[in-house]
């Protein structure tokens, strides 16, 4: 079994935001560290918080289809 630490989880899924993607986060304590970073680095990002996780939603998507 592959153990992931929750900061390289949050790393990997901060760089998706910065990527234009969507991120999803389960557990408290990854949530309160993407939150976080989200904060320090001033990303627009919307947070909707659902009974399972919370979806992290980049305002600006610089990604194109």
């Amino acid at each position: 079994m592959w153990v992931i630490s929750r900061r390289q989880q949050r790393d990997e899924k901060i760089a998706r935001l910065k990527q234009g993607d969507s991120a999803f986060a389960e557990s408290l304590e990854l949530i309160r560290l993407i939150k976080r970073d989200i904060e320090k680095e001033h990303l627009e990002v919307i947070c909707e918080e659902t009974a399972s996780g919370c979806w992290f939603i980049p305002k600006n998507r610089s990604k194109t289809s």
